[in-house]
């Protein structure tokens, strides 16, 4: 089907770097295929930071909504979650319904200068409330969502349906998936475990995810060849083509999307460090942005690194109770350890932020050490990193059961920042997955053909075009043929 090339798409992910990230990787893919105008909106302070990710050649076009996060019981200038505590970005989700009225206007507005309505509104699944948006102006709406697709079908079963509060088992099945599945009481969060359909979380989420059920369409960043069952989850819940597994954007895109927060170590410097290396030697540690361990648990697995002799780079925050964004202090290591380290070329601390792609395509790491998020393991994953999880929250609990148990490229050291863990059981688990053993080859190999899955699904050549590629394409046609019947 022809296409017009004046059509326009409008994208607006959630206040998070984990959120705008994808999007502004969505966004240039967008431009770059279809040729279509593409507004990117957000906040007045994240539309300033994802300004200066992208090309000075693009002709993305940027919209700000007014937002003043002192009017709501917020710190000054606190438009993205990195700025705030936990609690916080609670108090953030709750009080982005008051951006509605200027995204409605911004909608309205853009109809007034196009003199036709946009091709399709492009949201994030922590805005519900603008499946309504759309339909009241009569276009086309979808969800992208930047996780995998089976962590996200577990993440919905259990806020829409709170199992876990019908039950006093350790061990529950999930009510609304195609097959059983069962969740224990540790893969869960501190807020989710405490819901109850009362609490802020449930007021807030079950809205917007059941929202996001009547979207017409729902973009995953994932591979249909590796995620079909979570793919079918929400099949079932929204019918046959209305899902669209599009991943990895970034591997689309050929080229990251610069991030937005510098690393503490310079690029080179890191580099040079890892050439020191053996190849496949060096264990990689972050736990991502917005997560940390508690102290006891940064205690014990700093002496684990240290009595498993092998090399590392570890990306450090402050542990649970301490300011996230603040400084580290030496009291919450073992006496003398970063200097100790250092010294000996053992290993690198690296304070809040790390050139992680950098370090993941380099062929001296051997293992990556994640919390699980979905961003972390996609660029894990591309690059054919075994992993060793650690997830702390939301839906990285059920990747890192994805990762294990499906796709056998991770092992789970530990699960929250609320259990117990001994400095001997990281050591084993790192031999286990860097030693020469049997695990390690079995889990190199499987992430070796995920990593070839990944590729061949962007892969776009002659007689050939991988399958989110075609995803992406029959998207965009989708929205168009839905667009064409509304008018009509």
């Amino acid at each position: 089907m022809a296409l017009r090339s004046e059509e326009h798409l409008i994208l607006f992910p959630f206040l998070a770097q984990g959120h705008i990230i994808p999007f502004m990787a969505l966004a240039r893919v967008l431009e770059q295929r279809t040729g279509y105008t593409i507004t990117f909106v957000n906040t007045s302070l994240n539309i300033r930071a994802a300004r200066t990710a992208f090309p000075s050649t693009t002709k993305i076009r940027f919209a700000e909504l007014p937002f003043d996060s002192s009017d709501h019981g917020l710190p000054p200038n606190s438009e993205n979650t990195d700025a705030l505590s936990f609690p916080l970005i609670g108090r953030l989700l709750e009080v982005t319904l008051t951006l509605r009225p200027a995204f409605e206007q911004l909608i309205s507005d853009i109809i007034a200068q196009d003199g036709r309505r946009p091709l399709c509104i492009i949201s994030d699944f922590f805005f519900g409330w603008t499946v309504d948006v759309a339909k009241s102006f009569g276009i086309f709406h979808s969800m992208f969502i930047s996780s995998g697709a089976y962590g996200t079908a577990v993440y919905f079963s259990l806020w829409l349906h709170l199992p876990h509060s019908k039950t006093n088992a350790e061990e529950f099945p999930l009510p609304d998936f195609p097959e059983p599945v069962s969740i224990h009481r540790s893969q869960l969060s501190n807020h989710l475990s405490a819901a109850d359909g009362t609490d802020r979380w449930s007021l807030f989420l079950q809205p917007q995810l059941s929202s996001c059920l009547r979207s017409d369409a729902i973009l995953f960043n994932t591979v249909a060849e590796l995620d079909g069952f979570g793919l079918k989850y929400f099949r079932e819940k929204m019918g046959d083509g209305k899902v669209w597994p599009i991943g990895p954007i970034s591997s689309i895109l050929k080229t990251e999307v610069h991030r937005r927060k510098e690393p503490a170590m310079r690029v080179d410097v890191c580099i040079e460090w890892l050439n020191q290396h053996p190849p496949a030697s060096v264990l990689y540690i972050s736990f991502g942005s917005m997560n940390t361990l508690s102290a006891s648990q940064m205690m014990e697995l700093a002496i684990g690194l240290e009595e498993s002799g092998k090399p590392f780079i570890w990306v450090i925050r402050p542990p649970l109770g301490q300011d996230i964004n603040g400084e580290s202090s030496s009291e919450w290591l073992p006496e003398g350890y970063e200097e100790r380290m250092k010294e000996r070329k053992r290993g690198i601390l690296i304070h809040r932020w790390a050139p992680q792609l950098e370090i993941l395509s380099h062929k001296s790491t051997g293992a990556f050490l994640s919390h699980c998020g979905w961003n972390s393991t996609v660029e894990s994953l591309t690059r054919g990193v075994p992993m060793i999880g650690w997830p702390l929250s939301g839906e990285q609990f059920y990747n890192s059961q994805m990762l294990e148990e499906v796709m056998g490229v991770s092992v789970e050291i530990a699960r929250s920042n609320r259990s117990e863990i001994h400095h001997g059981h990281v050591v084993a688990m790192i031999e286990m997955v860097m030693g020469d053993t049997e695990k390690r080859k079995d889990m190199t190999n499987k992430s070796q053909r995920v990593k070839e899955m990944f590729d061949a699904a962007v892969r776009e050549e002659e007689g050939f075009q991988g399958s989110s590629l075609r995803a992406l394409d029959g998207f965009i046609n989708a929205a168009a043929i839905s667009t064409t019947t509304m008018a009509d």
